[in-house]
């Protein structure tokens, strides 16, 4: 079948760019011919991306000035490198950056793709295109679909349940997006499903990019995506407890001055091989989480001081690790108490199964 996808694959975000990689590579498999629609919104990147983000923080004109002088040349490193491992990795359509250029797109089926789709763009609102309003003919599915956050105003959960309701059938990637769909009365939402990056196990992930194994090298890797200063603190004293090295690996340069030998934004194999080789793995990221488990490493898990918490808890609760989530910053005895991955894997071994036919039966 012709499938198109539409998804979060274009910030410069490990998590957009593998589970993106991960849905087109699951959807090969099954001998389908797939692709990423190549949308991206004007204010998704460059300056009217950081320009944008200034407004949202608040304050004067001078302020948002200043922040958008220190932080453009930041992301424009980033959105490089990003591009550069999307046009090798990824599958795409020409480029769309608007509603009415995505409803030329034809297909057999749509797919909203995982990530926080349904949530809230760079401008703090939602965009009805990752709902597939565009689509004119063809199924219109979702596999693994996140809001990100789970509470907002009566008038976006009212278009919300309207938007949904015109799908064929969806599913969804964490428990709270599964039961609100179900408190809306929402009858197409077929379940519970896990990220795509988790229908790749451990081993084909390292079989994909030649990731090679490094015994020699014994650190504490930082993966943190929200400004957190706990989890840096948290960090350095289990590196120098454990008296380790500390690297830290993000894609922006202002986390250089946080702590730790900086990865600036490696390619997609590198990140991978960092942290498959790490002796323990400090994250407050979703995606971190879910590498940390597929490759089974020992982590700890610092949830985001935010309303984004949700997705983590999710991921942890379906694989028997809340126990992970550190409580106090304090106790860094957590690490002593050895993850058991003989469970976790039988775990994992049966939702990828699962959800691989839930995969295949949307397309149906």
């Amino acid at each position: 079948m012709n499938i198109k996808i539409i998804t979060r694959h274009a910030p410069s975000n490990y998590g957009s760019l593998l589970q993106s990689f991960a849905t087109l590579n699951i959807l090969k498999r099954m001998g389908h011919d797939a692709m990423i629609i190549d949308y991206i919104r004007a204010d998704d990147l460059g300056l009217k991306k950081v320009w944008t983000e200034a407004g949202l923080k608040g304050g004067s004109f001078l302020k948002k000035l200043v922040y958008t002088l220190i932080r453009f040349p930041i992301e424009k490193i980033a959105e490089f490198r990003f591009e550069k491992m999307r046009n090798r990795l990824l599958k795409k359509t020409q480029r769309y950056s608007s509603i009415d250029d995505l409803k030329k797109i034809q297909a057999d089926v749509f797919m909203t793709g995982s990530d926080q789709v349904w949530g809230p763009m760079v401008n703090g609102e939602y965009d009805s295109a990752y709902f597939l309003t565009f689509v004119g003919k063809g199924k219109k599915v979702a596999y693994a679909a996140s809001f990100g956050k789970t509470k907002m105003d009566k008038n976006t959960e009212n278009s919300y349940k309207q938007m949904l309701e015109a799908y064929d059938e969806i599913s969804v990637r964490e428990d709270s997006a599964a039961s609100l769909i179900e408190q809306w009365g929402c009858k197409k939402c077929i379940g519970q499903v896990i990220d795509p990056t988790l229908l790749l196990s451990g081993d084909e992930w390292k079989n994909q990019f030649a990731i090679k194994e490094n015994a020699k090298d014994s650190y504490v890797l930082i993966y943190q995506i929200h400004n957190n200063l706990n989890l840096s603190k948290y960090a350095k004293n289990l590196a120098t407890r454990k008296k380790m090295k500390l690297v830290r690996v993000n894609p922006f340069l202002h986390q250089c001055l946080r702590g730790g030998k900086f990865h600036l934004c490696p390619d997609v194999k590198d990140f991978l091989s960092l942290i498959n080789n790490a002796t323990y793995i400090v994250t407050d990221s979703f995606h971190g989480t879910c590498f940390a488990v597929n490759f089974n490493k020992q982590f700890v898990e610092i949830l985001p001081n935010n309303t984004t918490r949700t997705r983590n808890q999710s991921i942890l609760r379906l694989t028997g690790l809340t126990s992970r989530i550190v409580e106090n910053y304090s106790d860094i005895s957590l690490v002593d108490n050895i993850i058991d991955y003989v469970p976790v894997n039988t775990i994992l071994a049966s939702e990828r199964s699962r959800c691989l036919n839930i995969m295949s039966d949307l397309l149906k």
